[in-house]
């Protein structure tokens, strides 16, 4: 969960018209990859960082081993919650001030959470006066923060709110019982509910705070216009106050599914399917041939296998996919349509025949080449700006990735092979694991006959 508070327009306008020309300054060295520096600082945290002098910015973010994943299970929410309001009070500073501090530096500070991590990204002009008060207001945040009973009251009401209205939408209810089916037992599996989000008090977010976000647990990376000194500085003023934690403890890997459905009634009247089952870790060793593999199934949208059964040729969704979610251990894979509930399982069989091809058959040379070629060559486009790199750079040191991963991308890419792809996927994709979550499609079926009296008696 992750609020924002508006900027004043001059300032802003100054930022976008910045981030904009950066486009087209950095698309010059689309395809070389930046150099990584990495160092620990003193305070314990990882530090990667990227000079980049094209603009007078600078991009950081700060990431914690501070995920959902660590949160109870009857308080699942909690880590969302404390990242939300560390920008709710800190150190004195109520939460008008910091919006107005903010307001008045003209920068961008956004923040999130997924199950591995809690982060803090940080936009700023890279003069001095303007950066120094960016990183000092920022390092206040993640230390200092008071969590406000009464800003906690307010956004954990939004949050129920939101929550229950998400619970009336077959798309949510979908996403949720394939996250519970996939991870069923695993910290991957918990979803907060009206009832754990009500649970959750002030001290909840103080002991999670005081136990999660320490500088030993952290990664930052630091993109833009500065050299490595100021980087260091900077890397230590954010860290120095955080509170002393424990290190991670790593998680478990999840248990392997096995195939079933799970029919969700709903009155809609698309049907929201989801197909999948655990699928790689961020560090894996079929990493590439499940990637590219992925490209060619249903991750290339138009010129997907996927797209060409299911859409082109019968019209039974407007949109199919198939994508990984790398994770600290496997993340999901799945499969995703949407489709009138009366051809639900005319779509699957597609689906599911679709796949199985895929699985024995692999891709074709054509196919294989067009996947490459899209990867490698709008790989360039992912790194065409600061914020576009913090992210992978960020993802590098959170991780423990090689430094040279950007560097190695393309040549992984271009060294995978049809046997290497067919092989990957026939060894982590099982058909006899799959879950199925069929969430709607109610008010497109049509209703069973009336039973009269005497056939009930019958």
């Amino acid at each position: 969960m992750t609020r924002t508070t508006p900027f004043t327009p001059g300032l802003v306008s100054n930022l976008a018209r910045l981030a904009a020309l950066g486009l087209g300054l950095a698309a010059t060295n689309a395809h070389a990859a930046p150099a990584i520096q990495h160092w620990i600082a003193p305070t314990g945290a990882r530090v990667h960082f990227v000079e980049s002098r094209a603009l007078p910015l600078v991009d950081i973010q700060v990431s914690f081993a501070a995920g959902s994943a660590l949160e109870p299970t009857d308080k699942a929410g909690l880590a969302g919650m404390t990242q939300a309001l560390l920008d709710a009070g800190a150190g004195g500073l109520d939460e008008q001030t910091i919006a107005d501090r903010k307001a008045d530096l003209g920068i961008e500070l956004s923040g999130g959470t997924d199950n591995d991590r809690a982060s803090m990204a940080l936009r700023s002009l890279s003069s001095a006066t303007e950066l120094d008060a960016a990183v000092e207001l920022a390092a206040t945040l993640l230390a200092r923060p008071s969590f406000p009973a009464e800003v906690l009251e307010r956004e954990r009401s939004r949050a129920i709110a939101g929550l229950r209205e998400a619970l009336t939408k077959p798309g949510a209810l979908a996403a949720r019982q394939f996250n519970a089916a996939l991870y069923a037992g695993h910290p991957y599996g918990h979803d907060s509910t009206p009832e754990s989000l009500a649970a959750i008090g002030r001290d909840d977010l103080v002991d999670f705070h005081r136990h999660h976000y320490g500088a030993n647990r952290a990664a930052v990376a630091i993109v833009g216009d500065l050299d490595r000194a100021a980087a260091e500085r900077i890397a230590i003023r954010l860290t120095a106050g955080l509170p002393a934690t424990a290190s991670a403890t790593p998680l478990p890997a999840p248990a392997a599914t096995s195939a079933h459905t799970f029919r969700i009634p709903h009155p809609s009247a698309q049907a929201h399917i989801l197909i999948g089952q655990p699928g790689m870790a961020r560090e894996d060793a079929d990493y590439f041939p499940l990637l590219v593999g992925n490209y060619v199934l249903g991750g290339g949208g138009f010129v997907s296998r996927l797209t060409a059964e299911v859409r082109e040729k019968r019209g039974f969704a407007y949109s199919v996919y198939s994508a990984f979610s790398p994770q600290q251990v496997a993340g999901p894979f799945q499969i995703g349509l949407q489709t009138r509930g009366g051809q639900t399982e005319e779509a699957l069989a597609v689906v599911r025949a679709t796949l199985a091809t895929f699985l024995a058959e692999g891709p074709s040379a054509a196919e294989l080449q067009a996947a490459k070629d899209n990867l490698v060559n709008g790989f360039g486009l992912r790194l065409d700006a600061n914020a576009k790199l913090l992210e992978y750079v960020s993802m590098i040191g959170f991780y423990g990735l090689p430094l040279d991963w950007l560097e190695r991308y393309p040549r992984a890419v271009e060294a995978v092979g049809i046997d290497a792809v067919r092989d990957a996927w026939q060894r982590r994709i099982r058909p006899e694991q799959l879950i199925t979550v069929i969430a709607g499609g109610d008010g497109d079926r049509p209703a069973a006959p009336a039973t009269t009296a005497t056939e009930a008696a019958r």
